[in-house]
């Protein structure tokens, strides 16, 4: 046996979907607004994982805002083919929910993927079940405007599809109302022993969180609750370090041993985590009168799960370096906003990476921003920039990076009186401020460097050779929330005359503390 360490996969990695494919274990998350989208991680052994690839390369996201785009992610190999799920959520106004349904498919996971085939748009985490009789159903969470809670979720609806041609065929039928905990979504269905299993998430997403089982003999239903409901959740005990457990998939080895990975959270002061919502893997077995359980006999996430081989662990490396050599960002770390880079505003030159003036931060549309997830407690991140802005709509630098309305940003810009310097701009829910008075600087090439020590963070930089504090133990709790993870970007702005400005970002290290 070798005991593994939770989470499996630290920092923003969400909506876990865990499946075998043809001779390896994946694990899908969500990606949200950040490009590329549905990240997939690969495991031969269900304990060392690795970034394997990005599947969604060529669709544009722009003026989806925050916490829309890719969600929840599912995955399915059958007969050959890889069959990825997927929702594009365009509005989360209440109290609609506006999103479209894709499946995609591919003979590798490596792809290439065909073309996205719209199917529905009733509701959002889509999954797709293959019977034993050759019928292929298609379901989601169905989202109902009418209802008088914030939250409308309103059930799971079951559809069936053509097998070959992938349409949706007859009519959609409701084949769960949920429970009492309500927020009932990521629906999917496992065949054992006889029985249908249909697993959800409810609760929401925060401390409620909670997978629900329910089973049926016939697919089509009723769905019996489990009676010992919710079979995970953290809910009941705050001071366990995995909060916020729900969203799960499950899925065994060749020794009928199985396993369920989950979304979690680590908050380091009540809700409050920077690091977003991660995926962990837990030990679950099946009770004598086939009722599935966590292998721990409680319903709460344990911090570490085993597998009965003989292999050392290898955790995945955060800390990097990157001299921007190209030919190419590595999406293993960079992440874009929205859409795919393009040559007219991100080259390789030789000596760094450029990157050309886009919109503000808190744009929906064409930020040029390059981002990597924050995926420890503590760190300290480094960049070395050249820029000559000529007036103060130009700046470039490094933030940290929730959202469009929740940012730090250390950048290099131009004042009136001081000519080229050094700013610190915060959006805090929404609020914006200059935070510090310019400073002046002096040399060519910049070194920012931003430290985080869980809660609080220092921004800094050195000009020549005198480096100088600019904000000391600055409170960072306001990026956390809402369905991402702190990043730390890399970001030029140009609000005069796009693609004007150009910055050379001539390395980048991360370094956990």
């Amino acid at each position: 046996m070798v005991k593994v360490a939770n989470p499996t996969l630290q920092g923003f990695n969400p909506d876990p979907c865990l499946f075998r494919g043809k001779d390896s274990y994946y694990i899908l998350v969500s990606t949200f607004e950040f490009m590329p989208g549905i990240r997939v991680y690969q495991s031969d052994d269900l304990v060392n994982w690795r970034y394997e690839t990005s599947i969604l390369t060529d669709i544009d996201l722009t003026g989806n805002t925050r916490g829309c785009s890719i969600w929840a992610p599912y995955a399915a190999y059958h007969d050959g083919k890889y069959y990825v799920i997927y929702t594009d959520v365009k509005s989360t106004r209440v109290p609609y929910k506006d999103v479209n349904n894709y499946i995609i498919t591919a003979d590798s996971i490596n792809g290439p993927w065909s073309t996205p085939k719209y199917i529905n748009s009733s509701g959002f985490d889509p999954s797709i079940f293959f019977d034993d009789d050759g019928r292929v159903y298609f379901l989601n969470e169905y989202w109902d405007y009418r209802l008088k809670t914030h939250n409308k979720s309103a059930g799971i609806l079951m559809q069936e599809l053509d097998a070959q041609t992938l349409d949706l065929l007859g009519t959609p039928q409701i084949l769960f109302n949920g429970t009492a905990a309500q927020k009932t979504e990521a629906p999917e269905i496992y065949r054992h022993n006889g029985y249908y299993y249909l697993l959800t998430a409810e609760g929401g997403t925060e401390a409620g969180h909670r997978v629900t089982v329910a089973r049926s003999k016939v697919i089509t239903g009723p769905y019996e609750v489990d009676p010992q409901t919710p079979m995970l959740t953290s809910k009941d005990d705050p001071t366990l370090t995995l909060q916020c457990s729900g969203h799960a998939s499950i899925v065994h080895d060749d020794d009928d041993n199985w396993y369920m990975a989950h979304l979690t959270t680590r908050p380091l002061r009540d809700d409050v985590t920077l690091l977003g919502r991660e995926t962990a893997i837990q030990n679950v077995t099946w009770t004598a009168d086939d009722w599935l359980r966590l292998s721990n006999q409680t319903n709460q996430p344990a911090n570490y799960y085993e597998v009965p081989v003989d292999t050392p662990v290898t955790p995945i490396q955060h800390a990097f370096d990157n001299d921007f050599g190209g030919p190419e960002l590595n999406f293993e770390r960079w992440n874009t906003l929205r859409k795919m880079p393009t040559a007219d505003w991100l080259q390789f030159t030789g000596t760094g990476l450029e990157i050309a003036g886009g919109q503000s931060l808190q744009s929906e549309f064409d930020q040029h921003l390059v981002a990597t997830r924050q995926t420890d407690f503590s760190f300290t991140a480094t960049t070395t920039v050249a820029f000559n802005p000529t007036t103060y709509m130009q700046l470039a630098g490094m933030a940290l990076y929730l959202d469009i309305d929740n940012y730090l940003f250390l950048a290099v810009t131009h004042d009136e009186q001081l000519g080229r310097c050094i700013t610190v701009l915060q959006a805090q829910k929404g609020d914006f401020q200059i935070v510090t008075d310019p400073i002046t600087i002096h040399s060519q090439d910049i070194t920012l460097q931003v430290t985080v020590n869980g809660l609080t963070g220092t921004l800094a930089f050195t000009d020549g050779e005198q480096q100088v504090t600019v904000l000391d133990n600055v409170a960072l709790d306001f990026l956390s929330g809402g369905f991402t993870g702190n990043f730390i970007a890399l970001d030029t702005i140009d609000m005069g005359q796009y693609n004007r400005a150009k910055a050379q970002f001539k390395s980048f290290h991360y370094q956990p503390k």
